[in-house]
């Protein structure tokens, strides 16, 4: 089994590493595919990126704070950090609802 990825401390979260997480479009489209709060697999995120690049983008979340990732088996399992949204609730919903107000306006 593979060894669970770190996640950093919630005392450790700063809000200029979650701006700079926020501050990517393929980023921003993984986030909204977790605002249902449910953990996902790395397969269902549809973004226009190869494999090496998606993972690349899970890596900034996951050191921003925003994501925890889990294995199982060889499957890495990823939801929101409940605990970073409560710690910034302004900054990180208004991102969110506009990135949900911004994908509503192009349908």
């Amino acid at each position: 089994m593979p060894r669970q990825p770190e996640h950093p401390d919630l005392d450790d979260v700063r809000l200029d590493r979650l701006f700079f997480a926020l501050g990517d479009r393929a980023r921003l489209r993984i986030l909204s595919v977790l605002c249902d709060r449910a953990e996902h697999s790395r397969e269902e995120f549809d973004v226009a990126v190869g494999p090496s690049t998606l993972s690349h983008h899970m890596k900034i979340l996951r050191e921003a704070g925003l994501t925890r990732h889990r294995y199982e088996g060889t499957h890495c399992r990823i939801s929101l950090r409940t605990d970073t949204l409560a710690r910034f609730p302004a900054a990180l919903n208004g991102a969110l609802e506009a990135l949900a107000a911004e994908q509503y306006d192009e349908a």
